[in-house]
């Protein structure tokens, strides 16, 4: 009786236990549930009632899906003085980056952006729209994106040391960054839309890799910049890009090609001059991050349409002095070989008619644009010979000049014909050799 008395005790106690147990736990339970909730309510209220952006940003990060965590923690921790330039950059992102650019890509940027201006002897006396478009984007136009701006502004700041605007500075980088990288021109890199780091780790590239590395260097020092170019020359005879620098207003030089005269000289100066602003293959277009209403033309990319761009072609049709009446402009090209590689060789050209006339040149080899050739203004109407020498070599043509507004010769030092393809173009892929038959 004993036992049977202490199990039906146990039994009892047990279920008074649990109903205990129950009775207790449930409304803790119920509180603490409430409290989480009451937790993440209060929290979102606090964020909304701290949302300091505006709608068109919301949009950016509603429109980022999975990637909203990596755009949202850049807006939370950016500094408060610097959400304007963080906000532009989120307002008019292109889509493809929504979802892909990591947060702390564009904190760095946004950051040294600042820090670049606050820094510059110039810094003052930059626009914020100039300052918020063509020195704070993480981008040209469709390179791949990368954190090239605190390599950049490492290598960059002790070769400007000492200038005092950004026209003087930016000279100065096109002087000696290229060298310093050991970055060249050549038809042999990655691609064309080569990032900075890209460029920087093969030491190639052609006009627009080195155009985005020089306009990145120079934003990464607080010097506005920005790339420009056609898709085609009005002459036809192939499509190129530069930069344009900010310095009270925009000026040009060519990427890897300084001139010591300083800004708005180059090669490319009479081509520019016959360009078409309403003739959209052959005119001249400035790339921009802030929406314009204008696609930048890529030749290398024809399917994007998401680049901005300005037509700036009235900045550069008065630039070079027409031909004079009764002239021609006699474009030299020597390769050492027939369909060979350009070769910097030296060339005379001789007036038929009155041998007194001379004119003499080097002709370009392939360190630089293929588009710029060696050019002669002569008289039309007439006949010349043109004679290339080069280590002992030596190529010699007649040639007729006619009314044309230029008229372009090509002499091979060798009649051995090469067995790659030349390229032809800035963005034309690499050459392939074909194969014997």
């Amino acid at each position: 009786m004993l036992a049977i008395g202490c199990r039906t005790f146990c039994v009892v106690s047990e279920r008074v236990w649990r109903q205990a147990w129950i009775m207790i736990a449930r409304p803790v339970s119920l509180i603490c549930r409430k409290g989480l909730v009451a937790m993440l309510l209060c929290s979102l209220s606090g964020h909304a009632a701290e949302r300091w952006w505006s709608d068109p940003v919301e949009v950016t990060l509603s429109g980022s899906g999975t990637n909203r965590v990596e755009l949202q923690g850049a807006v939370d921790r950016v500094r408060e003085d610097r959400r304007e330039g963080m906000a532009f950059l989120l307002e008019h992102m292109p889509e493809i980056d929504r979802g892909r650019l990591p947060g702390a890509l564009l904190l760095t940027h946004v950051d040294l952006a600042y820090e670049a201006m606050a820094t510059a002897p110039w810094g003052r006396q930059v626009p914020k729209e100039i300052f918020l478009n063509d020195v704070l984007p993480y981008a040209c136009v469709n390179e791949p994106r990368d954190d090239w701006r605190p390599r950049l502004r490492e290598i960059a700041m002790p070769l400007i040391e000492g200038s005092k605007t950004p026209g003087e500075a930016a000279r100065r980088l096109n002087e000696l960054l290229f060298p310093l990288l050991k970055v060249k021109y050549s038809t042999q890199r990655k691609r064309p839309d080569q990032s900075p780091l890209e460029t920087m780790e093969s030491g190639m590239a052609t006009c627009t890799g080195l155009s985005i590395l020089l306009a990145d260097a120079c934003r990464a020092v607080g010097i506005p910049a920005r790339i420009v170019g056609t898709p085609l020359w009005a002459n036809m005879r192939g499509n190129h890009t530069w930069v344009e620098v900010w310095d009270g207003d925009w000026h040009f030089v060519g990427a890897a090609e300084p001139d010591p005269q300083g800004l708005d000289r180059g090669w490319f100066v009479h081509d520019a001059s016959q360009a078409r602003r309403d003739e959209p293959r052959h005119a001249i277009y400035a790339s921009s991050f802030r929406p314009t209403g204008t696609t930048f033309p890529m030749v290398w990319a024809r399917r994007i349409d998401w680049v901005p761009a300005e037509n700036v072609t009235d900045r550069y049709t008065p630039k070079a002095k027409p031909v004079a009446e009764g002239k021609s402009r006699l474009l030299v090209k020597v390769l050492d070989r027939l369909a060979g590689q350009r070769v910097p060789a030296s060339v005379e050209v001789v007036d038929l008619t009155d041998p007194t006339l001379t004119w003499t040149g080097i002709s370009r080899g392939e360190r630089v644009d293929l588009n710029d050739i060696l050019p002669f203004e002569v008289g039309t109407g007439r006949a010349y010979i043109v004679t290339a020498r080069l280590n002992g070599l030596e190529s010699q043509v007649r040639v007729e000049v006619g009314e044309g507004a230029e008229q372009v010769v090509v002499l091979p030092l060798s009649r051995q014909r090469f067995l790659g393809l030349p390229s032809q173009a800035c963005y034309q892929v690499t050459p392939v050799a074909p194969v014997r038959r």
